[in-house]
């Protein structure tokens, strides 16, 4: 009886099951995850009268490509040979003659934003990225926090058969959120991806990065002289793809392979560099116009555009000493190597997906750069980035005087700004410059096999970054969910490029996008564009204008390519309308308030923290790697560190607590046994305070004391006590104002990242028996 009740109830589930309009396993469904199905089988009273049933796993739609998508970093869009550029990028230009060329396709003008877009399908406001993780504020459209309403690309194709890897450059995580606490949902792995190898945070060093596997800190490489990261992330990526190949070769990946290159600093093999001695000799006003004849030979920008005049904030090369000329032509000489080396370590994973058999079975997209070309080195270059985010002074003879390291692991350097706008002909402006082409125009590669007929072809349809979502989406038949996870998703804001795979001459679906980046702003709309750039500029920090004064443009894109022929004053009703649409837009998505603040959005005071109210801490040996946005913040302000210790009785050396690096920070260490603290400001200035006496051996209290003179970035005395003794005392005399480091970090008992300074070797473990470090902030 029992038995014919439980083979009953199983054909009433089968029927059930049968009665489904559609497949429980459909990659289509617009509900994710999707329901598994009921089972199939059989119940009986043991296994010998039972059916089993597997639930069938979760299969990719049929032909389902394998999708690689390839995002270069503060490139513009005259850099690269492929697209006219003095750069040679062979391997880029390789991929470009088996697909297409896009001349139209525009980015977000910052890092973040750009990223969040791409990974979204949704404009960067919408998902609370208006800028980046570090320059987060507390405004909807700017808090830096992917909503779960806006689930990833690679969470979609996860749930529906694809395996997903992401390699490089992240800056999606907010800033506060990248210490080892955590939390890790907005993380890579938190955000659809199965495997992450890269940074976090908007750049790192590439001869030493702060690298993360999953969610664990890796340590750096250690004086291995033929470490490049962008090597690594290759090699790591070409591992991975090989791997999942092997173990499930039917079953699609999708690889996000997102380089440090080539945003500052520039780092690249000499052999590289030196190919590109004397190449930029003739200047960027010439360079210029070189890349505007040969992008015209090339056909990527057509042959009415026109190249648009040198920016009045800029120098005339001509204008420049030959001290000046010579230092200049080699910063760039530095960038061309980076880019270089970056497009022969792409060729690589290119060739390894080839010859597994799968190139013409992925779909490639390939990005050229996440906004146009960065002009944040200023008027001078800097060997030290962060002088420039603190607004330290550098010089041209203290470059000159580092002018051969350039490139080296004792640089973290940029170049020209002027280069950056010749990086970005024929347009105007650069990077940050969202109201301009010259940083938000990058050109984009496709490329799919056979399924792109016009191999080599261009299309110049208007397109945004938004759009690779549902690109990806609609290749992969793939339909964009409703519902991820038990959360109801945001409307997909940007429109699949497919259309344009069989058609050159397909009319732009795309037709309205606001432009919006640190207060410069811009909407297109069926052609035309209005443009309003804010005075602040790429190298300047918070400067006091009036975004009611700020002078509206008008193009007409479809006649002038390069934005050259303001229209404004013969056409106002038309600019009048585009503004309004603007407005309607920004209020839309987010974008108010408009913020053209920098330097004071540098604090990390002004964000959630885990360090945030709190002026006592303490931390124990293997508390390392804490990013800043988590770490106690010592700028400006008062402090005390305390250290007990154990000296055994041939005495001790190595690092207590330390934050920074070689291009800023400060290390508190013993030295030959004797107390030391040591303020490196930026390279521009170190200040050592050191106890004339070892430490006795056994236990002892070590303390520093700092009295802050208080403003910002000022300076202050320090002094060191040993068993409440003082031993020594000394004046520092200004400090970090308002960023100690980048992608450097705070370390209790070794140095993670760079040395603070060159008289030790990281790590520099404390030799001795460190008990605890106790912080606190006055």
């Amino acid at each position: 009886m029992l038995r014919l009740i439980l083979r009953v109830l199983s054909l009433s589930f089968l029927i059930t099951l049968l009665m489904v309009t559609s497949p429980a396993l459909a990659a289509t469904s617009k509900v994710l995850p999707i329901k598994p199905p009921s089972f199939d089988g059989e119940i009986g009273l043991t296994y010998k009268d039972s059916k089993p049933d597997f639930p069938a796993p979760i299969t990719a739609p049929k032909n389902a490509p394998n999708v690689l998508l390839v995002l270069l970093d503060d490139v513009g869009f005259g850099q690269a040979s492929t697209f006219g550029g003095p750069i040679e990028t062979p391997n880029l230009t390789r991929l470009a003659e088996k697909g297409l060329r896009y001349n139209q396709f525009h980015t977000t003008a910052l890092c973040s934003p750009t990223r969040a877009a791409l990974l979204t399908g949704r404009n960067h406001h919408s998902v609370g990225t208006g800028v980046v993780a570090e320059l987060a504020t507390g405004y909807p459209g700017y808090t830096t926090i992917l909503p779960k309403s806006a689930a990833t690309v690679a969470e979609v194709l996860r749930q529906n058969g694809y395996n997903t890897a992401a390699f490089g450059k992240w800056h999606n995580t907010p800033d506060y959120e990248t210490s080892a606490a955590g939390p890790f949902d907005r993380w890579p792995t938190g955000l659809g991806f199965e495997y992450f190898y890269g940074f976090l945070g908007g750049d790192t060093n590439q001869w030493s990065p702060a690298l993360v596997e999953n969610t664990k800190r890796v340590a750096p490489p250690v004086n291995n002289p033929d470490y490049h990261l962008t090597r690594d992330l290759v090699d790591h990526a070409i591992s991975w793809i090989r791997s999942q190949q092997s173990i499930a070769p039917d079953k699609p990946f999708f690889t996000y392979l997102a380089t440090g290159a080539t945003h500052a600093p520039h780092h690249a093999p000499k052999a590289w560099i030196e190919k590109y001695k004397g190449k930029f000799d003739q200047g960027w006003d010439k360079l210029r116009e070189e890349t505007f004849a040969r992008e015209k030979q090339l056909g990527v920008i057509p042959a009415n555009a026109q190249l648009t005049p040198r920016p009045k904030e800029l120098p005339a090369w001509d204008s420049l000493s030959q001290e000046e000329q010579k230092i200049y032509a080699h910063e760039m000489e530095v960038f061309a190597g980076f880019l270089g080396h970056t497009d022969y370590e792409i060729g690589r994973l290119i060739n390894a997906i080839d010859e597994l058999g799968e190139l013409d079975n992925t779909l490639v997209l390939y990005i050229v750069g996440d906004n146009g070309a960065s002009a944040e080195g200023g008027l001078t270059g800097t060997v030290n980035e962060l002088k420039v985010f603190n607004r330290i002074p550098e010089t041209k003879e203290q470059i000159l005087a580092s002018l051969d390291d350039l490139g080296s692991p004792k640089t973290f350097n940029h170049y020209h700004a002027a280069w950056a706008w010749a990086g970005t002909t024929p347009f105007q402006w650069t990077k940050q410059i969202a109201s301009h082409f010259g940083g938000t125009r990058n050109p984009l590669i496709i490329a799919w096999g056979n399924q792109i007929k016009d191999q080599g072809g261009l299309r110049s349809q208007f397109h945004h970054v938004i759009d690779i979502t549902p690109t990806i989406l609609e290749a992969a038949g793939i339909t964009a969910p409703t519902e991820v996870n038990g959360v109801k998703q945001q409307k997909i804001e940007g429109t699949s490029l497919v259309y344009t795979f069989d058609n050159p001459q397909a009319p732009s679906e795309h037709k309205t996008q606001y432009f919006e980046m640190l207060g410069n702003r811009a909407i297109y709309d069926d052609g035309w564009i209005a443009a309003a750039r804010h005075p602040r500029l790429p190298w300047q920090g918070t400067i006091n204008a009036d975004f009611e004064k700020d002078r509206w443009e008008l193009y007409n894109i479809e006649k002038d390519f390069s934005e050259a022929n303001n229209l404004a004053d013969q056409n106002p009703q038309k600019l009048q309308k585009l503004q309004k649409l603007f407005l309607s837009e920004a209020r839309k998505h987010n974008v108010l308030p408009l913020d053209d603040r920098l330097s004071e959005r540098f604090d990390v005071t002004s964000r959630p923290s885990l360090a945030a109210g709190r002026t006592s801490f303490t931390y124990y040996p293997g508390a390392a790697s804490i990013p800043e946005g988590s770490a106690p913040n010592l700028k400006n302000r008062s402090f005390s560190i305390t250290a007990d210790v154990e000296i055994p009785e041939n005495s001790a050396e190595g690092v207590l607590l330390t934050q920074g690096g070689r291009f800023a920070g400060w290390s508190f260490f013993l030295e030959d046994g004797k107390p030391t603290y040591l303020y490196n400001l930026a390279n521009a200035e170190r200040y050592i305070i050191q106890s004339p006496e070892k430490v006795p051996t056994g236990k002892s209290t070590l303390r520093f004391d700092f009295d802050y003179e208080g403003g910002v970035g000022a300076g202050g005395t320090g002094k060191l006590f040993v068993n409440n003794q003082q031993v020594a005392e000394g004046r520092i005399a200004k400090t970090i104002p308002y960023r100690v480091a980048l992608d450097e970090t705070f370390d209790v008992g070794r140095d993670t990242g760079t040395p603070v300074v060159d008289t030790y070797q990281v790590p520099f473990a404390f030799t001795g028996n460190l008990q605890k470090v106790s912080l606190n902030l006055k």
